[in-house]
């Protein structure tokens, strides 16, 4: 099996989420307990914090390229993100980067295609909702683009940082998220990307009114999708 897999973990519990999937999926593929190699570097979630709030989308880029020359040491042939928001900064420098990286909004956008979805409501960090990621891949594709409200924005965006990335799941924040789904369906959206990577575990089709798009297992499935393509095996 050739394409070993780097990942460049920003938070804990979403990268977390990414490597079980692809462990987990990628026997179903190539056999019982099988699954590509697998190398994850992150620096710690404040640092990049720090350079997001200050708008310095240079220095996150630089942090993106310095992890992927370290993963690029230790053997990886190929590059994912489990975080949605720091994306803003690998649309600066992807080119320049040592190895090639797959983009978790490109990979949505790829299964919004194959489910015939025309108008995504996007969920994440308030750097996501409100920034270029999601919009610049998707509207490319046809698809149209919507958010939540400047309060419920913030509203997530609070429950991102103060609960989900330490992994507290708490039914009353499901339940809101589930009211700010049902207010973006009545906005004739289509679709809900759940586009923190701890999203999904908080959210799946079961809570939510609109068809979810799991940005965190769809970017896994896509690494072992691109291992399987060079093994000759078939997704």
């Amino acid at each position: 099996m050739s394409r070993h897999i780097g990942i460049v973990a920003v938070s804990a519990e979403g990268a977390a989420l990414c490597y079980r999937t692809i462990c987990a999926e990628g026997a179903a593929l190539f056999g019982r307990h099988t699954h590509p190699e697998l190398s994850i570097h992150t620096y710690p979630l404040a640092e990049y914090m720090r350079h997001i709030e200050a708008d310095r989308w240079q220095d996150v880029a630089a942090m993106l390229l310095s992890s992927a020359a370290k993963l690029q040491r230790a053997g990886a042939e190929l590059l994912i993100c489990p975080d949605n928001t720091v994306h803003q900064g690998l649309d600066l420098v992807r080119d320049a980067s040592p190895l090639p990286w797959l983009h978790i909004a490109e990979e949505v956008g790829n299964v919004a295609v194959q489910r015939g979805f025309r108008r995504l409501f996007i969920l994440g960090t308030k750097f996501l909702m409100e920034g270029p990621v999601y919009p610049g891949k998707l509207h490319s594709r046809g698809i149209e683009t919507d958010i939540p409200t400047a309060n419920r924005r913030t509203e997530i965006d609070a429950f991102i940082f103060e609960e989900l990335v330490y992994g507290q799941l708490k039914e009353p924040t499901r339940s809101v998220f589930k009211e700010i789904i049902a207010e973006g369906k009545e906005r004739g959206n289509d679709a809900v990307v759940l586009g923190c990577t701890e999203i999904p575990l908080l959210i799946d089709d079961g809570h939510s009114s609109l068809p979810t798009l799991d940005s965190t297992r769809i970017l896994a499935r896509a690494a072992l999708r691109e291992v399987a393509a060079g093994s000759g095996s078939r997704l």
